[in-house]
Parts: structure tokens; sequence; C-alpha cells
């Protein structure tokens, strides 16, 4: 590494802010301070920027910044060119932060596949204004997060996925059956911003924090080489966007508390569960009517539903019927593996390479879904896979003189190979000549890894 590129690494010599008087701000001294502990909150004592550029702060955000990578934002700045950026001009920046003059800069529009089908619009803001976003975020949601309901699992510290699949299995286990399935359309793209920041403001007093996330939610959108305004929503990419997203949705949630209901929430996708359809539909009704009315939210026709809890699925899980109900990978997350692996095994590269982004892929997702409690799927698709692989080498050998001389030299009989050279690729996949040229050992031996353990 050059004398220039160590350089670059060095932290930036953030500057403290002025001093908060003790009395101000509560849990003085403290990190995270203790949810109602009877001493004013920071979010509320109306010098909450103060405490947003505090050194300890701003260093953590600027390393989860580094560690959270992305890329750039529209005025091409990397991640990488952060901290000396940040060395450079932190003095001029925490000024127009501390007198509320900052203003940040348009996201850079970008759309991604939906597992689902179509498009999903991401915004991404500039690195600085991510890190400035991260500050505000890791002292908001210090406050806030205590105050949320538990009924809600994602994005928040120490709450997963799976923990919210669990919840859900215990309703359905203890006879409440029949589940409310509720999706927000576009929800990120049509929160409205008035009633957004009213929720907002409930919380912060700080007039400059206020302006500062408003900032954040109508900068704009570069699409196109144009710079369009932002009437509603808030944009997925950026640090803030979950946490304003669960302030907001939390208002639901303490509603169907109110009620009496049991629910699992994670993010936009909401589920009540209940003993009956008719009962069902009821809640369905007075959901709706509630998330218009209050939040101005309008719920996916189309994705929601009243249904039986076996027939419906949750975070790419579904249950069986019977009692207690196991949690298995439902159809459609069996289908979109499947789609994956096969764009992973397509012809143009080695079988060693294609094996080791295989095994990438395959590592992730059985991190999530080798949860499930029917492991026959884990060994059907392990089996689905290595059959893939053995279709992928067998269109490599291409001429059917090639494919006999491979199975003769590892012993498959004249007769049974010269059968099989004509077999198309699928079918060949799964001969018993082929499998014996290639055994699950040798996908092993490359480093292939395996679903069911």
């Amino acid at each position: 590494m050059g004398v220039e590129q160590r350089k670059s690494r060095k932290k930036p010599a953030f500057t403290d802010t002025a001093e908060v008087k003790p009395q101000a701000v509560s849990g003085e001294g403290s990190e995270t301070p203790t949810a109602g502990s009877g001493s004013e909150s920071q979010t509320g004592n109306g010098q909450l920027m103060e405490v947003i550029l505090r050194r300890e702060n701003l260093f953590e955000a600027l390393e989860r910044v580094r560690r959270n990578k992305g890329a750039a934002g529209v005025d091409g700045m990397a991640v990488e060119e952060l901290g000396p950026y940040l060395k450079q001009h932190w003095l001029e920046l925490r000024e127009q932060l501390l007198s509320g003059n900052y203003k940040p800069q348009p996201i850079r529009r970008v759309e991604i596949p939906k597992a689902g089908g179509g498009q999903r619009k991401l915004g991404i803001p500039t690195v600085v204004d991510r890190f400035i976003q991260q500050a505000v975020l890791q002292v908001l949601q210090a406050e806030w997060d205590p105050t949320f309901s538990e009924h809600s699992y994602g994005f928040r510290p120490g709450r997963t996925a799976h923990q919210a699949i669990a919840q859900a299995q215990e309703y359905i286990g203890a006879g409440y059956a029949v589940v409310v399935d509720i999706d927000l359309e576009k929800f990120f793209d049509r929160v409205n911003h008035d009633v957004l920041m009213s929720r907002v403001a409930r919380r912060v007093t700080d007039r400059r924090v206020l302006k500062l996330i408003r900032g954040y939610l109508t900068s704009g959108v570069l699409e196109n080489g144009i710079v369009s305004p932002t009437d509603e929503g808030t944009p997925q990419g950026g640090p803030l966007s979950p946490l304003l997203s669960n302030l907001l949705l939390d208002e639901l949630d303490k509603e169907l508390e109110r009620r009496g209901h049991r629910f699992v929430r994670y993010a936009d996708d909401c589920n009540i569960y209940v003993r009956s359809e008719r009962a069902g539909e009821r809640v369905m009704a007075g959901t709706k009517r509630f998330l218009e009315r209050r939040l101005r939210l309008k719920v996916n026709e189309q994705k929601s539903a009243v249904g039986n809890a076996s027939e419906r699925k949750f975070l790419g899980y579904s249950f069986t019927k019977e009692a207690p109900p196991r949690r298995r990978i439902s159809a459609q997350s069996l289908r979109r593996f499947k789609e994956r692996v096969r764009r992973l095994t397509t012809r143009g590269r080695t079988l060693r390479l294609v094996v080791t982004e295989l095994t990438r892929y395959l590592r992730g997702w059985s991190g999530y879904y080798g949860r499930t409690e029917w492991p026959t799927q884990l060994r059907e698709l392990d089996q689905w896979t290595r059959r893939r692989l053995r279709r992928y080498v067998w269109r490599q050998w291409q001429r059917p003189k090639r494919r006999y001389r491979i199975l003769r030299r590892h012993g498959v009989p004249a007769r049974q190979a010269w059968r099989v050279v004509h077999f198309g690729p699928w079918r060949a996949s799964l001969s018993q000549a082929l499998s014996r040229v290639l055994p699950n050992a040798f996908f092993t031996s490359l480093g292939l890894h395996s679903l069911a353990g």
C-alpha cells in the first residue's frame, strides 16, 4: 500500500460541537439512554443536532457506511472517497448542519428485479448523505426502537424474520389458523410526507433535524438525466427509510394491539391471525379503513387476502395444516430458487467457476431457508441442483463420440453408453451412466455446498 493510499484511510478529524448542557440531554455520557428513565429524551430536547454531531456517533456512522459499501450517488463519489472528503470539508458540513442550512442532494434512481416479478425502485443517496443519515439513524433508533410494538420485527436491532415466522407459527398452532394477509401498495413510494413528518414532530423538537429529515424526503430523484421532485414516498436505499417506515406503521401496530388482535408485522407485510374467515373479512375491512383514513396508505388488493394460513406465504415460508403446524419453504420461494440456479448453470464458463458461484448462492440461501421443518425439501433441491450440473457438463461434451468415449472410460457398458449418448441433456442428467461418471462425491470435491448438510 502506497503512502497516499495509507493517508486516505485515516479517520477525518471531526470537530466536537458546542458542549450540550447535562440537564438538557438524558443519559449524559452514555451512548444509548434508557427508555422510560424519566429524564428528558435526546430527541425531544431541542439540541438533537448537537447529539447527532458528537464525535463518537460520527465515527461510528463513518465505519458503518464503509462496511455497507454500496454504489455511488448522483455526484459519483465512491465510499472509499468519503473519508478524505470529510477531512477536507467537515467544518463546512458541520456548520451547515448546525445552522439548519444543509441541503441533501437528489437521489439516484435505479430499478432492480423484484423476486415476484416486476421492478423495485431504489433510491441511492450520495455517500455524504448516507453518512449523515446514518448518524441521524443511530441516535433516533436508540431512542425510538424501545417504544415500538413487540409485534414488529422488520429492520429492528436484535429482531429477525425468523422470529416473526416463529411467532406466526405459534398463533396458528394456538388455533388462529385464518390469516388476514395485508400488503401495502408501493408503500415506500407512497408514504404521505405530511403524515410522516407529523409523527416525527411528535418525538423531535429540534427544528434543524426536522428540516433535515424532510429534506431527505423531498430532495428529488435523478432519473434518465432529469431531476424530478418527490412529493411522496421515502426512498428505499437510504439508512433512514426503514426507521421512518417503522415509525409510521407503529401507529397501525398500536391500533391492532388496542383491538386485541394477534398479529405479526415485518416492514410493510402485516399478517393478522383470527379463528374464522368471517372474522377475517371483518378485520380486513376495519384495517383497510384505518390505513386509508389515518395513515393515507392503500392496501394492495391483488396481494392481500383472507385465507387459511396453510395456503398463504409469509416471508418466504408457508405452514402445514397438521397440528402443530410445521413451517416449510413456500412454493414461490422454491420456484425462485430454481430460476436462479438455472441462470447460474448456463454455458460459457468452466464447471469449477459455475460451482463456485453456485455455492456462494446456496450458502446464503440455506442460511435463511435452512430452517424449514420439512427437510425433504432440501434433499430434493440438492438432487435437482446436482442434476442441473450434470446437464451442464453433458452439454459441454457436445458430440456423441466424445460422450461415448468418456462414458466407456468410466466403465459404462458399451450398449448402455451408446444408448445414453443420444439422450437429450435433461434426460441424460438423470441416467445411471452419467451419475457413475459424475457422482455426488465429485461435486463435493469441487466444493459444492449441500443444502441438506
